[in-house]
């Protein structure tokens, strides 16, 4: 079955709503989840939040988080998820926060570096995967982590 039905019918069974908060993945997480059939019951919006500003004046990421760790941060993305939650009014949210390329690497974050986090109410689980240097390859491999990281915290 595909990830993003298996959401759909973990949320419907345990009567959750969900939202996301998008940066590298640029929306792409919500789109796989909006195509599925009646997602509309469960699913309640998502943040494209591709700029530190929307980050921290929409989902509420803190100035001092985004200054002292980066936007590709463990902190930043959890606080990006849990920001959707409250934003949205969901139950669960998932976060991306990454260097999809070709550009945009550093050393110490190289192009593929993504840090995702997926949150059900206070509960937030977080990682940073290391990709590869295909951009588009990068945002569907982000999106399939943070739907499968969702799915185990939604397993319990």
């Amino acid at each position: 079955m595909v990830i993003e039905k298996e959401i759909g019918g973990l949320l419907r069974s345990r009567h959750l709503t969900m939202g996301t908060a998008e940066s590298c993945t640029g929306g792409y997480i919500a789109h796989l989840i909006t195509r599925v059939a009646g997602s509309s019951d469960y699913f309640c919006g998502g943040v494209v939040s591709y700029s530190n500003e929307v980050k921290h004046h929409v989902l509420g990421v803190s100035e001092e988080s985004l200054a002292q760790y980066g936007a590709v941060s463990r902190p930043v993305v959890e606080q990006m998820a849990l920001g959707a939650i409250r934003v949205l009014g969901c139950d669960c949210a998932v976060a991306t926060s990454g260097i999809a390329g070709p550009g945009g690497g550093t050393p110490e974050k190289p192009v593929g570096t993504v840090w995702i986090a997926a949150a059900l109410k206070d509960k937030v689980l977080s990682e940073c995967c290391h990709f590869g240097t295909e951009r588009e390859e990068n945002i569907r491999l982000a999106a399939g982590t943070a739907l499968e990281m969702l799915k185990k915290l939604l397993q319990g």
